[in-house]
């Protein structure tokens, strides 16, 4: 399985680190002068959840960024999860209407 949200999309991205050697200008030195450069990746924070969904009656089983987490938690899983298109919308439970 790859490194992707299911909410978000978001997967590992590719980027660099520099290495520098030196003393600052302002620390009186004469400038800092990059001795390398190399490839890293930077890599999303996906965790397996099983995220109950009180509208639906059922838990879910997604895998999810930490980003994606603290969305459910502010705007609710329901909302997130069907914006994202990973549960259908939930049917309106048929009662006695209470007149």
């Amino acid at each position: 399985m790859s490194r992707v949200c299911s909410v978000t999309k978001r997967g590992t991205r590719a980027g660099g680190t520099i290495a520098r050697r030196g003393l600052p200008k302002k620390n009186g030195g004469i400038g800092l002068n990059i001795t390398g450069r190399s490839k890293r990746k930077f890599k999303v924070n996906v965790q397996p959840k099983r995220i109950w969904v009180p509208e639906l009656g059922e838990f879910v089983r997604v895998r999810v960024s930490t980003k994606a987490l603290k969305d459910m938690d502010r705007k609710g899983a329901y909302k997130v999860l069907l914006d994202a298109g990973l549960i259908s919308k939930a049917r309106q439970r048929q009662g006695k209407a209470n007149a």
